[in-house]
């Protein structure tokens, strides 16, 4: 198969990788950043990925449900999946560990993620937003 156009490619290696999460720098060896930059501009227009934080991008899909482009999988799991991208180290979270270690019974809702480097990306997509907690080394 051959691919002719920097949109096919990028479409291509989308398409065949098993991320959900893509930053821009995982195609650069297929062209400019200026020129990857606008393949991800026109792909979010298409609806074949959606932008969850600045340079970072999730594969989407169409939701008859909802009428519009979701993202494949949920915010949470897409921002562990990004911040382990990005090189910080996630853990529990305070409630998290109090749950699993059976000292409350209140399920914990994943919108918020421990981290223990610093961080200031902020991830969201829709009026859900990623909230951070420090926790300890």
């Amino acid at each position: 198969m051959r691919l002719k156009t920097l949109e096919s490619k990028v479409k291509y290696r989308i398409s065949r990788s098993r991320d959900n999460v893509f930053l821009p720098a995982d195609f650069v060896d297929l062209g400019g950043r200026d020129q990857v930059g606008r393949v991800l501009r026109s792909l979010i227009s298409n609806g074949e990925v959606v932008k969850i934080g600045y340079g970072i991008y999730a594969k989407a899909s169409y939701s008859n449900l909802f009428n519009k482009t979701q993202p494949v999988a949920s915010l949470p799991e897409l921002a562990r999946e990004a911040l382990s991208k990005l090189g910080v180290k996630t853990a529990p979270t305070y409630f998290e560990r109090l749950y699993n270690e059976r000292k409350s019974t209140q399920v914990p809702t994943g919108r918020v993620i421990g981290i223990k480097d610093r961080v200031s990306r902020k991830i969201r997509y829709g009026a859900s937003e990623i909230v951070y907690e420090r926790v300890p080394q």
